[in-house]
């Protein structure tokens, strides 16, 4: 088999059982809103200073977002398992992917009970997410790159809300209006650093626009210049997500 064919050589059979692996626990990651309860933002009483309405948090719509990434990391762990669980490729995304699903399988009954625990899980799913995603193998794009650039694009934005949400509510430093135009900076140099090292990558882009759009509309009436700013945003990384370089 010349190398044109086979970009990488073939995993032993461990590699195989990481894709049983990746694919069990995108099942049970996918399964957890089903066996908790839907997950549209934390509760305003969750805090000691309640969150209501917060400046940070994304309009609610935004979090439909979840069903297509549910459905496209179920049919990445599929196609993974069926057609590349011995590609060597495909298996150097598993080990983090699989650990950022089976702590997301968890987060939805963590964040109902302890905000802060919830916070921490939520940026070690984002860490392994971008790791994963920095990972896909440069073939079979729409079934290795984009689902994994969506879930790790709106991680980014998920993990600093948290952030916004736990300063505000716990009454550390600025008010609410002040947390959400630092994580909105924070949120966008952030993903401005993953996409120099993953190039063009319209996928995460998309996901992180998403998340900035759900801002401004959230904001538009109440907090005009952020949701103005948020929207600013969302075209920046959307751009550099499209021309930057590979």
């Amino acid at each position: 088999m010349t190398e044109t064919q086979s970009p990488r050589p073939p995993v032993d059979d461990r590699g195989r059982m990481k894709a049983i692996i990746v694919a069990t626990a995108a099942i049970a990651f996918v399964l957890s809103p089903v066996v908790s309860q839907s997950f549209g933002g934390f509760e305003p009483d969750q805090f000691p200073i309640p969150q209501d309405h917060p400046p940070a948090q994304p309009a609610g719509y935004a979090f439909a977002i979840w069903s297509l990434i549910y459905a496209w990391l179920v049919a990445h762990a599929g196609f993974g398992l069926l057609k590349r669980a011995d590609a060597a490729d495909w298996d150097a995304t598993r080990w983090p992917l699989a650990i950022s699903l089976v702590i997301g399988a968890a987060w939805i009954p963590t964040a109902q009970q302890s905000v802060l625990t919830a916070t921490v899980l939520i940026w070690l799913m984002l860490g392994t997410a971008v790791w994963a995603y920095l990972k896909a193998p440069a073939r079979d794009e729409w079934w290795a790159k984009v689902p994994l650039g969506l879930y790790a694009g709106w991680l980014t934005a998920a993990s600093w809300v948290s952030v916004a949400l736990v300063g505000a509510g716990w009454g550390i430093g600025p008010g609410a209006l002040a947390w959400a135009w630092i994580v909105l900076v924070l949120a966008l140099l952030f993903a401005a650093a993953v996409l120099t090292r993953a190039g063009r990558a319209p996928e995460y882009g998309a996901a992180v626009a998403w998340a900035a759009v759900g801002i401004a509309v959230a904001n538009f009436g109440s907090q005009t210049l952020l949701a103005i700013a948020a929207l600013l945003g969302a075209v920046g990384i959307l751009a550099l997500s499209l021309l930057a370089r590979n």
